[in-house]
């Protein structure tokens, strides 16, 4: 693999910012301190709503494994991935969360925190970055799937 300058590695960090910035607290509620983003909002949009943020997580899990951060903090942006379908998978509920648990910011703070450039990427690397993709991708899809049906079988109930 050639050699890439960590600053090439880390070019695309303004844009991860961009996104994880309107996903989890683009806006505010006046008055208050809140802040949300869209991915509230696209959570009621059944099956398409599902789809922005493990789309981004694994935006940042390519670029992490790009940046060479190590496998445990590649777990751990899996977990908030998987807390945040876990609170969106509540009905009403899972959109208050979605507004607090801001699993977007939290694994970009990771990428940026624990870039390390230092040691190239091994085989065993590569095959656990697709695992780690495809089992989120399994879990995301189910949860697409689930979402779709209940659609379906609310509305055949009316």
């Amino acid at each position: 693999m050639p050699k890439v300058d960590s600053s090439a590695r880390t070019s695309f960090l303004p844009w991860f910012r961009w996104w994880a910035d309107l996903l989890d607290t683009r806006f505010r509620i006046p008055g208050t301190n809140i802040r949300f983003g869209i991915d509230p909002i696209l959570s009621l949009i059944p099956g398409i709503g599902d789809i922005a943020s493990p789309a981004f997580t694994a935006a940042l899990l390519a670029q992490g494994f790009y940046q060479r951060i190590p496998k445990i903090v590649i777990v751990r942006m899996l977990g908030n991935a998987l807390l945040d379908a876990a609170i969106g998978a509540i009905p009403v509920a899972g959109q208050v969360g979605d507004v607090f648990w801001r699993a977007n910011l939290r694994n970009l703070a990771l990428l940026e925190r624990h870039a390390d450039p230092t040691h190239p990427p091994q085989g065993g690397d590569y095959v656990f970055l697709l695992a780690a993709i495809g089992v989120f991708g399994a879990i995301a899809a189910v949860a697409v799937f689930v979402a779709i049906w209940l659609v379906i079988v609310i509305w055949r109930a009316f």
